[in-house]
C-alpha cells in the first residue's frame, strides 16, 4: 500500500539566473502537485501531505541549478501514466527543465514489480550464464514475410540469442504480421533444431492495446516467448498491463520517441522502463548513429541493473548503428552483463551473412568469458 505521507524525491535540471531560481523552483513544486496558487489552499490535509516541497537547490559547476522536489506519492495512484504526469506532465512543456532522476520510496517501486524475468531469466531461456548475449534486427522494412523470414533463419544459424524485428515493422501490406510472425518463428525454429541453438525471434508489436494484446497471442501461438515493444509509442500504461498480463512473455523495450520527452535517458530508459516490466532494455551506444555520452551510456547500464528496492535486474543493450568491429570495445565498457545488438553491419555481408553472424556471436562469446573480462 503506498503510504499518503510517503514522498518521492525529483530531481530537475533548471536553467535559470541565481536571483530567479528559488521562485523557479516553487513553480514546479506547485506545478507538479497542485497546480493552484496555495494562497486558495484551505484543507490541511491538501497543504501538508499533497503540495509539493522544495527539499533542495544547488547550481551545478558550468550548467543548469539541481532543484530536489519532494512530491506526495499518493498522487500517483501507482499507476505508469499518473506518475509520468506528477513527475514531468505540466513542466515538460516548459522548455529550461529536464526531468533528471527520481528517488522513490521501495513501496512505490514495487507496487509496479519489475520485470518478469530480468537478466537471470533471458539467460536462463538462452543456456548463457555467463558470456554476452547476441542481437541482431530484421531490416529493412518494405521486405516480404519470407524475405525476412530468410534472414531470420540465417541469423539463427549464425547463432544469434535474439533477432528481433526492426521497430519499424508493424502491421504494414508488404509484411503482415499474422504473416510475419509464423513465417519467422518457423525459420529460427527449423535452424535451431538443426543446430541445437536455441536462438529466439522477437516480433515488434504496434497498434492499441486490444491489437497488442491480440498479437501477443499470435506470437505465443508460435512458441514464440520473447517480444520488442516501445514503450513510448504505445504508452506507458499499456505497456505495464501487457507485462502483467503475459508473465511468460520477455519484453524487449525499444527507445523510440524517448528522446521527445527531455527526460534523462537513464531515468527513463534505464529505472522507469525497468520499474514497469523491461526485460531488457536497448538505448543508442556512444559513437553511433546518436548523440549519448559515454557517461550517460554507462550510468543508464548501472541504472538498469544495480540494485532497486529487489526489482529483477533489466538487461542493457547498446545499439544503434553499432559495428563487429567494435565489439571489443562495447564489451570493455559493460562488460559481461549486457547484449550486444548488430543490425546493418551483419546484413551487409550479403550471401556470407551466416558466417558473419557466426563470427559475430564467437567473437562475442570469447571476449566476454570470464578469463578474457578479469584480464
Amino acid at each position: 500500500m503506498i503510504s499518503d505521507a510517503a514522498r518521492m524525491i525529483v530531481l530537475y535540471h533548471v536553467e535559470s539566473t541565481a536571483e530567479a531560481i528559488a521562485s523557479r523552483a516553487a513553480a514546479i513544486a506547485v506545478e507538479q502537485s497542485v497546480e493552484v496558487s496555495l494562497a486558495v489552499i484551505d484543507d490541511a490535509f491538501v497543504r501538508e501531505a499533497v503540495c509539493g516541497r522544495v527539499e533542495d537547490i544547488r547550481e551545478m559547476a558550468g550548467g543548469p541549478f539541481e532543484v530536489r522536489i519532494g512530491l506526495a506519492t499518493a498522487t500517483t495512484g501507482a499507476e505508469p501514466g499518473q506518475l509520468l504526469n506528477m513527475l514531468f506532465g505540466n513542466t515538460s512543456l516548459q522548455p529550461d527543465v529536464t526531468l533528471h532522476d527520481v528517488l522513490l520510496p521501495a513501496d512505490l517501486a514495487r507496487a509496479f514489480a519489475g520485470p518478469n524475468h530480468g537478466i537471470a531469466g533471458l539467460r536462463r531461456r538462452l543456456s548463457a550464464e555467463r558470456r554476452a548475449l547476441t542481437c541482431a534486427a530484421l531490416k529493412p522494412q518494405g521486405l516480404s514475410h519470407d524475405r525476412l523470414a530468410a534472414l531470420a533463419g540465417r541469423l539463427a544459424q549464425g547463432g544469434v540469442d535474439i533477432i528481433k524485428d526492426d521497430h519499424g515493422l508493424a502491421d504494414q501490406s508488404y509484411s503482415r504480421f499474422a504473416d510475419r510472425v509464423p513465417a519467422c518463428a518457423a525459420a529460427v525454429r527449423r535452424a535451431n533444431d538443426a543446430s541445437g541453438g536455441r536462438s529466439r525471434y522477437a516480433p515488434s508489436l504496434s497498434g492499441d492495446l486490444d491489437r497488442l494484446r491480440h498479437q501477443i497471442r499470435i506470437a505465443a501461438a508460435e512458441g514464440v516467448d520473447t517480444v520488442l515493444i516501445a514503450p513510448m509509442l504505445v504508452g506507458l500504461p499499456a505497456f505495464h498491463r501487457l507485462v502483467r498480463d503475459f508473465p511468460e512473455m520477455a519484453f524487449l523495450a525499444h527507445p523510440a520517441m524517448a528522446g521527445a520527452a527531455r527526460i534523462a535517458p537513464a531515468l527513463l530508459l534505464g529505472r522507469l522502463f525497468r520499474m514497469l516490466g523491461a526485460d531488457a532494455t536497448i538505448f543508442p551506444h556512444t559513437g553511433g548513429r546518436f548523440h549519448y555520452t559515454l557517461e550517460e551510456c554507462r550510468n543508464l547500464a548501472e541504472v538498469a541493473r544495480g540494485p532497486f528496492h529487489g526489482l529483477n535486474p533489466t538487461l542493457p543493450v547498446p545499439a544503434g548503428g553499432m559495428t563487429r568491429a567494435r565489439v571489443p570495445e562495447i564489451l570493455k565498457v559493460y562488460g559481461p552483463d549486457m547484449m550486444v545488438l548488430i543490425g546493418g553491419d551483419l546484413l551487409a555481408a550479403g550471401d556470407s551473412l551466416v558466417e558473419a553472424a557466426r563470427g559475430f556471436t564467437g567473437d562475442v562469446a570469447r571476449l566476454s568469458a570470464p578469463a578474457a573480462v578479469s584480464e
